[in-house]
């Protein structure tokens, strides 16, 4: 047969969710088309049912992700960028088609996004050493200070900076131990969808990232006052009058807030979002006559 005489073969995109990748739940999709509204690929439409599952499979998830040794997290971040860099030629397409860019351009995002992901793999067993530490007390005590994930993490990735962006907002949530929810870019999900891919021919557990696309004014209300979402990252809320009503619903429960904010994400990040979604844990031990055992709270 001639490669003239081939069929093409036309890439379906899923969800990710758990470690598998199901299509939405309500059968629905959308049509993605590049920068100049050529037609790529349809998207699954995710509904609220999809953001509850995505929900309890970061929850099942949590327990030994989070408890996985730092070293261990950063061995797996660093597998992420290494299958990365192997499918490097796909993203460069993907990226180049979603956000208009030459292909010279793309690869330089895709580079950046490898080398980011190394970046936060360097961290995970480094974050601790610099925002614990012991602390001053008066009284014959130690005091002890360490920081431990916030649990699970809505992360609503930015519209504009698909492939870049998202890693930039992604990272530094499971680097910490965290597990996540991300809400693709809603013009470009392809290059999230695409990564999801790689995190699960990586070492990433199921559900410690679970990929949705669609709209996110459908999506993110669901996640915002979800009462097992501990934590909510808004960057990618697609203007100021969403962003506050995803706040007020977040109060419900108290969770974490990450409002959004000017980001050149080609710069190098310091370690804000790596200590936004990190709670502090305390521990009091007694010195000298007073006894061996300690508290902490």
């Amino acid at each position: 047969m001639n490669a003239v005489d081939r069929l093409t073969v036309f890439k379906t995109y899923k969800l990710y969710v758990g470690g598998k990748f199901p299509r939405s739940e309500s059968g629905r999709v959308y049509e993605v088309t590049d920068a100049k509204g050529k037609w790529l690929a349809n998207a699954p439409l995710s509904s609220r049912k999809d953001a509850r599952d995505a929900v309890v499979a970061a929850r099942k998830a949590f327990g030994g992700w989070s408890g996985a040794t730092a070293y261990n997290r950063g061995q797996v971040l660093y597998r992420v960028a290494e299958m990365l860099e192997g499918r490097r030629d796909q993203f460069v397409r993907e990226v180049a088609d979603a956000e208009g860019l030459s292909k010279a351009k793309a690869a330089a995002v895709v580079d950046a996004a490898v080398d980011r992901w190394v970046w936060y793999a360097g961290w995970t067993d480094k974050i601790a050493q610099v925002v614990g530490g012991g602390n001053p007390v008066a009284g014959p005590y130690f005091n002890l200070s360490s920081p431990e994930p916030t649990g699970v993490v809505a992360v609503l990735a930015p519209q504009e900076s698909s492939f870049l962006g998202l890693v930039s907002v992604l990272a530094p949530v499971i680097a910490t131990g965290n597990t996540a929810i991300v809400v693709a870019s809603e013009r470009s999900p392809l290059p999230a969808l695409s990564l999801a891919e790689v995190l699960a021919t990586s070492d990433v557990p199921g559900g410690v990232v679970n990929v949705l696309s669609g709209r996110t004014a459908e999506i993110a209300p669901t996640l915002a006052a979800h009462q097992d979402v501990n934590a909510i990252d808004l960057t990618g809320a697609t203007d100021a009058v969403q962003a506050k009503e995803l706040e007020i619903a977040a109060a419900d429960n108290l969770k974490r807030v990450l409002r959004p904010q000017p980001v050149d994400y080609n710069e190098t990040p310091g370690i804000d979002r790596l200590t936004a979604f990190l709670e502090t844990k305390t521990v009091w031990h007694p010195t000298g006559s007073l006894g061996a055992s300690g508290s902490a709270y």
